[in-house]
């Protein structure tokens, strides 16, 4: 992976907070389908390739996670290239040819293999080695949408999980840990 944003540490109990953004930080996740390619991939993600996910959302051009894995660093690439995929494909079948002239607009020139970027490079990587750190980032992941004014309440964002902390039930089942 060509990044300067790397897991120095691949114990499977290390927990970071990554942050993946749409390139230029287009806004992509502006429809269900959208989304639902996060969140069925992110599902897959826990109940095939062993990431532990304990906090999410998703915003209109970016995603935060607290996560951990063995290979986190592969876990993150396959599914960015998968979603990446997805997307492409969905803004194909939604003909939404501004987004895919966006996407190709912005893509590196050195990325030869695809015609379109939908994720920026790296995933900014934050160990999370203490409780009260941890705490603030589950804070601050549920908090965002209510900061951006997409809804009033952290539980009326469905795609995060802050309903999984407040009622045990979200969209995807995570790793709670109590905070």
């Amino acid at each position: 992976m060509r990044t300067r944003y790397q897991i120095l540490d691949s114990n499977s109990n290390s927990v970071y907070f990554i942050t993946s953004t749409i390139v230029e930080w287009i806004p992509v996740f502006t429809k269900q389908e959208y989304f639902e390619i996060i969140i069925n991939s992110l599902s897959y993600c826990r109940e095939n390739k062993g990431l532990k996910l304990y906090a999410y959302v998703i915003l209109d051009n970016h995603v935060h996670l607290i996560c951990s894995a063995d290979n986190l660093t592969q876990i993150i690439k396959d599914f960015k290239s998968h979603t990446a995929r997805e997307i492409i494909k969905a803004a194909e079948v939604d003909r939404k040819k501004w987004l895919l002239n966006q996407l190709e607009f912005y893509k590196k020139k050195y990325k030869k293999d695809s015609k379109h970027q939908v994720w920026q490079e790296g995933y900014h990587p934050q160990i999370i080695t203490e409780e009260d750190i941890f705490k603030q980032k589950v804070e601050y992941i549920h908090n965002n949408p209510v900061k951006k004014g997409l809804v009033e309440d952290v539980e009326h964002w469905i795609y995060s999980s802050a309903k999984n902390y407040l009622c045990g039930e979200g969209r995807i089942e995570i790793d709670l840990i109590e905070t």
